[in-house]
């Protein structure tokens, strides 16, 4: 019986493990508060660029959250090549009744935004991406965390 149970944990392990390998997570925490001069940096590492990935961000909001859209600067860096583009986006936070887009329970609600759907490395190596936000306030209220999600995409038929 307890080698049943040995086994079964050893399977899920194996399965969990198996499952974060082609994704990559990095999540800061702002405590709601995320000032307008303060870029969120990110560094991370592709070592196959020969597959396509998603790049997409992770953003975290709770009720104190003033408006129903996210503007952000990204800063878009090969650290090798020294190539860096910027871009200025747009996301939407809440339908136009308000409610909150995403998924979470209680007040605070998580949403993935979709930054570089397919997206092809130009070579493997360290890269980073800053984040800062564009909105009226110098420092934004509700924003619990803000991260970026790396994922292998799905091949396509």
């Amino acid at each position: 019986m307890a080698m049943h149970k040995i086994l079964a944990l050893f399977l899920v392990l194996i399965l969990v493990s198996g499952c974060n390998q082609s994704e990559d997570v990095h999540i800061k925490n702002l405590n709601g508060k995320w000032n307008k001069k303060t870029e969120q940096k990110f560094d991370f590492e592709i070592s196959d660029a020969g597959h396509p990935k998603n790049i997409i961000f992770v953003v975290r909001n709770n009720n104190d959250y003033p408006y129903s859209n996210l503007r952000l600067i990204v800063n878009f860096l090969n650290t090798k090549s020294g190539k860096k583009t910027v871009d200025t986006l747009n996301y939407v936070m809440a339908e136009p009744n308000g409610k909150w887009l995403g998924k979470g329970f209680g007040e605070t609600k998580e949403i993935l935004f979709l930054y570089k759907p397919d997206y092809k490395f130009p070579e493997n190596g360290k890269y980073s991406i800053g984040i800062i936000q564009a909105m009226r306030n110098d420092n934004l209220p509700g924003i619990e965390d803000i991260g970026i999600k790396i994922e292998t995409a799905k091949a396509k038929p």
